[in-house]
């Protein structure tokens, strides 16, 4: 019977970018994730920062040579969705690349505030201001203009959100606002538009009634952003000519307006078998902009992204051991492992999303079907197929057994709630941050150890 290596490489193609096997163990980047495991033991979360601004620097390149192409008279900005991963490391990281930032809601503005204060931004920074504003998210912003970031740009999500900045607002240059559109849904989805944003036939005129004749501020931007993501398909070129055109209409009346910003949704590798041609969408994306202003006799504007699961997914992985082997029935073997997809991976749980699962050891050895089982009580807590396959293979061996699950940096740490409590009181595992020499070594740092029983007892009153 064919080992695991050969059964993959015939499968999917492999080894692939990133990933290879030396003497029948997993290097991820290079890095010999035996020597992780032994070092630092399992459940471990870690995160490769070179990858981050790897990610970054290829985007940039992208838009920029499809600028240079299409003769696009506008510029590009690069902004990382705080969201996606709020964490310093993540942040400077990203902020090296001399990017921007998008925002979600009040603490991320005291957040900005102790990056500039640290050096690792300055305060001509662009930051796009999203979401539903409170009064604190409101103030934060509003103080921050006051102290000289003047390239902060609220975005407006309903038109009442204006009064909170209208009379608060005294520069000696008006406030840069955008508006997001509200984008309409797929015509599957359970909505018609989005619950976010001013509806669309809203715009020109809420701009015309409320904003037009107040001098302290000046629309320059409009923001969508396409809930499917970015993608080639007839739904998303279709979403992406009406909000160009409407642009266009709007920059006639109001020629301050000169941005677009079209959001996140750039999809990362989620599969072995993920096949996305970047090169392509992102010169039709430039290349579409270009011909619809074109239509309408309006110079083009500067384009921004707000990249998030593109930006970080793809720098981190975790580690697993199998505990415990379980054949539960003709059909069902169930490999249990020391963590739970749940507390660890929770968009497993809870939209079914696949990761890149693979062995870290003994890839010589047969292949079988198997289930993975998570460690808590929860009969959701499984993986049994991946997004390429209807199954999941692992090695078929008595030896001890781990594995990995990668580009898993969106999100799974501040859904999973770091630090605090989790289902069945599952600890938060060991997390480190992997960043790269000038000599090409590797430097380790422990970020977060497990956590402890004492932790959590104290969390839950207890202490």
């Amino acid at each position: 019977m064919q080992s695991y290596s050969e059964f993959l490489d015939l499968s999917v193609g492999f080894p692939q970018e990133g990933y290879s096997v030396i003497d029948d163990e997993l290097y991820f980047q290079d890095l010999n994730l035996m020597e992780m495991i032994e070092t630092y033991g399992t459940p471990l979360r870690f995160t490769y920062l070179p990858m981050i601004s790897k990610k970054i620097q290829q985007a940039k390149l992208l838009f920029q040579t499809a600028i240079i192409k299409n003769n696009y008279r506008g510029d590009y900005k690069y902004c990382y969705c705080t969201k996606s991963s709020h964490f310093k490391h993540i942040v400077e990281e990203a902020l090296k690349n001399g990017i921007h930032l998008e925002t979600s809601s009040a603490f991320d503005m005291p957040m900005i505030e102790a990056l500039e204060k640290k050096g690792s931004l300055t305060k001509d920074i662009t930051v796009i201001c999203n979401g539903f504003k409170t009064y604190q998210y409101k103030q934060y912003i509003i103080d921050m203009l006051h102290d000289g970031y003047k390239n902060i740009i609220p975005v407006l999500d309903n038109k009442e959100e204006f009064n909170l900045f209208d009379d608060e607002v005294e520069m000696d240059t008006p406030c840069n606002l955008g508006i997001r559109i509200a984008a309409e849904e797929q015509p599957d989805s359970q909505f018609y538009t989005s619950r976010l944003g001013v509806r669309m036939e809203d715009v020109i005129d809420f701009y015309n009634n409320k904003i037009s004749a107040n001098p302290n501020f000046r629309v320059k931007l409009l923001h969508f952003f396409i809930n499917s993501g970015i993608t080639d398909s007839p739904y998303y070129w279709n979403e992406l000519e009406k909000y160009v055109t409407l642009y266009c209409k709007f920059k006639k009346i109001n020629p301050e307006l000169d941005t677009l910003d079209i959001g996140g949704g750039m999809p990362f590798k989620d599969s072995l078998v993920f096949d996305f041609d970047y090169e392509y969408m992102v010169n039709e994306i430039v290349k579409r902009i270009k011909e619809i202003c074109a239509e309408h006799d309006v110079v083009e504007p500067d384009i921004i992204t707000e990249f998030g699961k593109y930006t970080v997914a793809e720098a981190s992985g975790i580690l697993y051991k199998v505990l415990g082997r379980k054949q539960q029935n003709d059909r069902e073997k169930w490999l249990m492992l020391d963590g739970s997809f749940i507390t660890n991976l929770p968009d497993v749980w809870a939209l079914n999303q696949k990761y890149i699962l693979l062995p870290v050891n003994n890839w010589d050895a047969e292949y079988e079907r198997v289930n993975l089982g998570g460690i808590t009580c929860d009969g959701q807590d499984y993986y049994n197929q991946e997004a390429h396959m209807n199954s999941v293979f692992m090695p078929k061996t008595r030896k001890v057994q781990y594995l990995g699950f990668f580009n898993t940096g969106a999100y799974q740490e501040v859904l999973s709630g770091y630090g605090g409590i989790h289902h069945c009181l599952l600890p938060s595992p060991k997390h480190v941050i992997i960043r790269r020499n000038r000599d090409e070594t590797f430097n380790f740092e422990v970020f977060g150890e497990e956590q402890n029983s004492k932790q959590v007892l104290k969390i839950l009153g207890y202490t």
